[in-house]
């Protein structure tokens, strides 16, 4: 909770909170991820690199999370809230930078409030979305 205005917000503790049970979901699994963990601003709150998970899924596992926050909606929400929308827009969204559709964001929600965004990337589109999940 913010001390200044009482709304709620995401803090770096937990953040980090979320970053560890996504690393640990993902050793369960026995993938090697990059998650991030960004406040409702869009802003890195939380990241981690697992030794070994794809250098180019850091990037990505950011621009999950900053879609979630950007709109949020979870990955598996995604095909059908495109589907009420016009062809220029099912077409042109996704051709937005940092714009991720495929598996691995979700949502931070708190007492109705939008407080942030968890992206994962590096495994499987479904075993990203675990991890994300299991931060969550």
């Amino acid at each position: 909770m913010n001390q200044e205005t009482g709304q709620p917000r995401l803090t770096w503790q937990t953040a980090h909170q979320a970053v560890e049970a996504a690393v640990r979901k993902a050793l369960e699994l026995g993938v090697k991820i990059n998650v991030s963990v960004l406040d409702a601003g869009g802003n890195l709150l939380a990241f981690l690199r697992m030794s070994g998970a794809p250098l180019h899924s850091i990037e990505i596992s950011q621009d999950k999370a900053y879609t979630a926050v950007s709109f949020g909606l979870a990955t598996s929400q995604w095909t059908d809230a495109l589907k009420t929308r016009s062809e220029a827009v099912r077409q042109g969204l996704p051709m937005r930078p940092r714009f991720v559709m495929f598996g691995g964001r979700l949502p931070i929600w708190l007492e109705g409030e939008l407080i942030g965004g968890i992206g994962v990337s590096g495994a499987l589109e479904q075993q990203d979305e675990q991890c994300a999940l299991a931060g969550l």
